[in-house]
C-alpha cells in the first residue's frame, strides 16, 4: 500500500506526463495581457493615495477586524459601505464576504436546499458549483448560453429553482442572452442568479444594471479583485436574502471579518469607479483596435467577445502552450488555458486587455497571433 507522500507524488507525475502540471510563477517584467485589472485600479497610484488618505481620516482603527462580523468584526463602517455598494448597483441591500469564491460558495451551498434544483450554464464559475455540490439540491448544467437547452433543464426541476449564469464569461468572454433568459425563468418561475465578476468595469455597475434589470435579478454577485483592484466581494439582493445569508451562509459566518484596510480600498476603488468613464472608453477603444488587428482563421478561432476578454481556440494543450511562449519570449504576458481548467479540446490562449494597454502593444501581440495563426 502506498504512502500518502508517495500518493501526492504520483498524482503530480501523473499531472506532469499529462501537460497539466500547475506551478507558481513570480512577477515578471512583460507587457501585462493577463491580469484582470481591466481599468488599471490594481496599479493606480490615484488609487493608493486615496487609500492613504481614508487610513489616515480613521486611525483609531485596528490593523485586523479581530474576529467574525458576529462576534467583534462589525463596523458601522462596513454596513456603511454595505449599503452604498447596494445603491451603486440598484440593489435593495449587500452582504460583503471575504472573496469572490466566499460569496459563491456561501450563497450557493446555503440557499438552495435539498430537494430544491440550481441550474447553471456549463461553463459557470467552478466556485459556484463547489457551493451547488455543499447545498445537496439537484443539480443541473445546460449548454453554453443554449435556450433550449435550459428550457429542456427547466421542466425537470423540482421545488425551488435558481438559474446561474455569468453576465461576461471568465474562460469566454462572452455575454448570455439575459433577457431571454429572464423570460424563460419567469415563465418556469425560477430564480435567477448572476454572477458579474467580469461585467463590472467595461458596464461600471455591472452588466444587469446597464441593461435595467436589476430588480429582476434575485442576486448579484460582484467581486472587487478584478476591475476594482482590490479585494473581497458582495451578494446583492434583498433585505431578507441579507439576513438569511448572515444566518445560514457558513463562509460568511465562520470566518475573520475583512480588515480595515480592505475595506477602506474597497471604498476608495468605488469612488474611482464612478469617475472611471475616461478609463472605460480607452477600454473599449483598446479591444476594438485588438479585434480589428486580430487576423486568425476557422482552425485557430478568435471567440465572439465584445468584453476586456479575448481567447484564442487551439484545441489541445500543446498548441496553446506553443502560442503563449511565443508571445512571451516576445515580452507579452499571455497565458494558456490548459484542459482540465477548460473542457478537452477547447483549450486556449486568454487574452486580457485593459485602458494601459498602448497600441503599439496590441499591435505587436496582433502581429504575433496573425504570424502564428498562418504559419504553413
Amino acid at each position: 500500500m502506498a504512502t500518502a507522500e508517495e500518493y501526492l507524488i504520483e498524482k503530480l507525475a501523473d499531472r506532469k506526463q499529462a501537460g497539466t502540471y500547475r506551478s507558481l510563477k513570480p512577477e515578471n517584467r512583460l507587457v501585462d495581457f493577463c491580469s484582470n485589472d481591466y481599468l488599471g485600479f490594481a496599479r493606480s497610484q490615484v488609487l493608493k493615495d486615496a487609500i492613504a488618505k481614508e487610513l489616515t481620516l480613521h486611525t483609531g482603527q485596528n490593523n485586523g477586524s479581530t474576529g467574525s462580523r458576529l462576534i467583534s468584526g462589525n463596523l458601522i463602517y462596513t454596513e456603511d459601505l454595505e449599503q452604498s455598494i447596494a445603491a451603486y448597483h440598484n440593489a435593495e441591500k449587500g452582504l460583503l464576504f471575504n472573496s469572490g469564491y466566499d460569496a459563491n460558495v456561501g450563497l450557493f451551498s446555503s440557499l438552495p436546499q435539498k430537494g430544491d434544483t440550481i441550474i447553471h450554464d456549463e461553463l459557470i464559475h467552478a466556485s459556484i458549483i463547489d457551493g451547488a455540490r455543499l447545498s445537496h439540491a439537484n443539480r443541473y448544467t445546460f449548454r453554453h448560453n443554449d435556450l433550449e437547452s435550459l428550457e429542456a433543464k427547466l421542466k425537470q426541476a423540482k421545488g425551488i429553482c435558481y438559474v446561474v449564469i455569468e453576465s461576461v464569461y471568465s474562460m469566454d468572454g462572452d455575454s448570455p442572452p439575459i433577457v431571454d433568459i429572464l423570460n424563460l425563468t419567469e415563465r418556469y418561475g425560477a430564480y435567477l442568479i448572476a454572477d458579474e465578476a467580469h461585467a463590472v468595469g467595461l458596464y461600471p455597475a455591472g452588466l444587469i444594471s446597464h441593461l435595467g434589470l436589476a430588480d429582476k435579478v434575485f442576486a448579484r454577485v460582484v467581486t472587487f479583485g478584478k476591475a476594482l483592484g482590490c479585494h473581497g466581494a458582495i451578494v446583492l439582493g434583498s433585505d431578507a436574502l441579507r439576513n438569511y445569508l448572515i444566518n445560514f451562509a457558513r463562509s460568511f459566518i465562520y470566518t475573520t471579518a475583512a480588515s480595515f484596510h480592505q475595506l477602506a480600498a474597497i471604498k476608495m476603488a468605488y469612488q474611482l469607479l464612478a469617475a472611471a468613464k475616461q478609463d472605460i472608453d480607452q477600454l473599449k477603444q483598446v479591444i476594438g483596435w485588438f479585434k480589428e488587428g486580430t487576423d486568425v482563421n476557422a482552425a485557430q478561432p478568435l471567440i465572439a467577445s465584445d468584453s476586456a476578454i479575448q481567447c484564442i481556440l487551439l484545441y489541445s494543450n500543446g498548441k496553446a502552450m506553443e502560442l503563449a511562449a511565443l508571445l512571451q519570449d516576445k515580452g507579452l504576458d499571455v497565458r494558456a488555458i490548459l484542459s482540465p481548467t477548460v473542457a478537452k479540446g477547447a483549450e486556449r490562449i486568454r487574452i486580457c486587455l485593459h485602458s494601459y494597454n498602448t497600441y503599439q502593444e496590441i499591435d505587436s501581440l496582433t502581429c504575433t497571433i496573425n504570424t502564428f495563426a498562418h504559419a504553413k
